[in-house]
């Protein structure tokens, strides 16, 4: 066992691993030797950062501490700490369950952990992050909760209001990474398209992003999780604008059927969808747009799934995944609408929808060869350069295969011919450097 070290795990979303790197930060400012996601844990201290937001996630989470108490059980380590959703939303039921845990904190009280352990650390505000991404990109979050409550989502109860983040602070942030060699940066938030209402009385994330792009160094700003009701429109002309920021957009859209986006509590109709689409990919034309779907939400019928796929068909997402619904105690839909479709039911839909999609995406893979793309190089394989365009984001979306032709650095962009197309990946060969 290492001492006056620690091993963080973390779960769940991109917007746990932020909590996750600043938590890092300090504790080695405090002067502990941290680790993060350790193939095999051997320090003084674990935190795990949990995710709450579905039952599998929440087994996950479980499986994890329980796990870890195994371990302080065979004194491999000595102290175990949980943080994040899980806790958050079930803290008390943890602590009668899990007693072997040192202590509980949520999603917000985790700063209090170095407190607690007798270290004195700074009380600035500041961003100090250990990225634990590639150090050529970041996810930058830009606001914490959500106000949409829609009707399946435990998310608005475990984190609870929508609050922004202060955008002199952000851009403070994206300075300080870019400093420290980072190119790329994910934006994030559970609702993107609400930045700002709280703090500034109106919707400020097309002025955000703005700002962003001139911030010398920043070579590609990604958007992740906007909101189709009340949607920014500004921010369209500002990714049209500014060539730093992706021609991609991250929004989920979730249904289709009028009837069921009227359950979800969505606060968007079917025509509305449609239109809102026709808008994004007439003012930014090339765009690349993700959603997420859901599949046997409590009275689809038929008729609503036929619809879906009718609305995947025409939409032709570049990027698209989806789920079955998994009912969530609290929620509003868990209160008013028994959870009545099959789970066999809910799975073939969801893997017809997902075989649709991998058609629709092959399509969009083909339509790219014998084009020319600026690729990041994230990674070097036995066989090749591992790269993304400006239409993926890391993790959830295609790679670019590249073969080995010449020498890529890792972290650098470089040009690249695609030359074949799968469901989710690009063959290509380096034509030239940046």
């Amino acid at each position: 066992m290492i001492k006056n070290s620690v091993d963080i795990i973390t779960l769940g979303c991109s917007k746990n691993l932020v909590d996750s790197e600043r938590l890092m930060h300090r504790f080695a400012e405090a002067g502990y030797k941290v680790r993060h996601d350790p193939e095999k844990v051997s320090s003084e201290f674990v935190v795990v950062n949990t995710c709450g937001f579905i039952g599998d996630a929440k087994e996950e989470s479980i499986e994890m501490i329980l796990q870890m108490v195994e371990a302080k059980k065979a004194h491999k380590i000595h102290h175990l700490y949980v943080m994040g959703c899980l806790s958050q939303r079930y803290r008390e039921e943890l602590e009668t369950e899990i007693p072997e845990v040192d202590k509980f904190y949520g999603k917000f009280d985790w700063t209090d952990l170095l407190t607690d352990l007798g270290s004195r650390i700074s009380e600035e505000k500041d961003f100090g992050r250990i990225l634990t991404t590639p150090p050529h990109y970041a996810y930058v979050k830009i606001a914490e909760g959500c106000n949409r409550f829609c009707s399946y989502c435990a998310i608005p109860l475990i984190t609870g209001r929508f609050v922004s983040y202060p955008m002199e602070q952000l851009l403070d942030e994206v300075k300080s990474l870019v400093s420290q060699g980072v190119k790329e940066f994910q934006i994030i938030a559970q609702d993107l398209s609400s930045y700002g209402l709280d703090l500034y009385g109106k919707l400020k994330l097309p002025e955000l992003i703005d700002r962003m792009a001139q911030i010398p160094g920043v070579k590609w700003i990604r958007l992740h999780y906007a909101y189709p009701s009340q949607f920014p429109y500004e921010i369209l002309p500002v990714i049209q604008r500014h060539d730093n920021v992706c021609k991609y957009l991250d929004i989920a859209l979730q249904h289709i059927s009028d009837h069921v986006l009227v359950d979800m509590r969505r606060n968007v109709t079917k025509q509305e969808t449609y239109d809102l689409l026709k808008r994004i990919r007439t003012e930014v034309p090339g765009i690349h747009i993700r959603t997420t779907l859901m599949v046997g939400y409590p009275g689809e019928t038929d008729e609503d799934f036929e619809e879906l796929k009718a609305f995947v068909r025409e939409a032709r997402f570049e990027r698209m995944g989806a789920f079955a619904y998994s009912e969530e105690e609290g929620t509003y839909a868990a209160n008013h609408f028994p959870d009545s479709i099959p789970d066999k039911v809910k799975q073939a839909r969801l893997d017809e929808l997902m075989a649709l999609q991998e058609e629709i995406a092959l399509e969009s893979n083909a339509s790219k060869v014998g084009q020319i793309f600026d690729v990041i190089v994230d990674r070097e394989e036995e066989d090749y350069y591992v790269g993304r365009t400006e239409y993926d984001s890391p993790e959830v979306d295609p790679e670019v295969l590249i073969a080995k032709d010449r020498f890529l650095t890792v972290g650098d962009f470089c040009r690249v011919k695609v030359v074949e197309a799968l469901p989710f990946e690009l063959m290509a060969v380096p034509v030239g450097l940046d």
